[in-house]
């Protein structure tokens, strides 16, 4: 709230610039920002009331040690979004570099993801698993958070396992698809 001539200019009381406060960054200007940040690509997988359900996200982030949580946010628009929300367990499929089409695959509306070409088998709880991913975490949901147009879900691990085949995550950066080179 703007309560003098100084926070009208964007001054503060020492003649400092100060933040806009009226949101005046568009969502094409903060995607572009966002982009230029490189983020390891997961599907999300759950078994929905119709059967299995994922979504790709590159929002995938670890929370607490103790005890052990991740996270994850999905658009409140998604498709995907109410057999998740329903679920009360979910993995975690991180992407190994190869996995490219599946990334893209998971993130196509309208399709059945897990149709062929799509490998994928069932783990704990029935929890749909992709082959070929460089790791799973599988979790059972600990909190749900509603922030923005977006769902923060946080799981508790119950199960991880890393691929002994697969060394390299799958990368995503200004709005495509790479890979990792030392």
């Amino acid at each position: 709230m703007r309560t003098s001539a100084e926070a009208a200019t964007g001054l503060d009381d020492h003649g400092e610039r100060r933040l806009s406060r009226d949101g005046a960054l568009t969502a094409d200007a903060f995607r572009s920002v966002m982009g230029a940040h490189a983020a390891g690509v997961v599907v999300v997988t759950a078994e929905g009331a119709r059967g299995p359900v994922g979504v790709t996200a590159t929002s995938f982030t670890s929370v607490s040690l103790e005890p052990p949580l991740v996270s994850f946010y999905i658009n409140d628009r998604s498709g995907s979004w109410p057999a998740l929300r329903q679920a009360s367990s979910f993995a975690v499929n991180i992407l190994a570099e190869d996995q490219r089409e599946v990334a893209a695959r998971f993130a196509t509306p309208g399709i059945d993801r897990f149709a062929h070409p799509t490998r994928w088998r069932r783990g704990a709880d029935g929890l749909p698993l992709l082959q070929g991913a460089a790791g799973h975490v599988l979790c059972l949901k600990h909190d749900v958070l509603a922030v923005g147009d977006h769902w923060l879900v946080v799981g508790r691990v119950a199960q991880a396992h890393v691929s002994e085949d697969t060394e390299r995550p799958l990368l995503y950066h200004r709005g495509r698809y790479g890979r990792f080179t030392v």
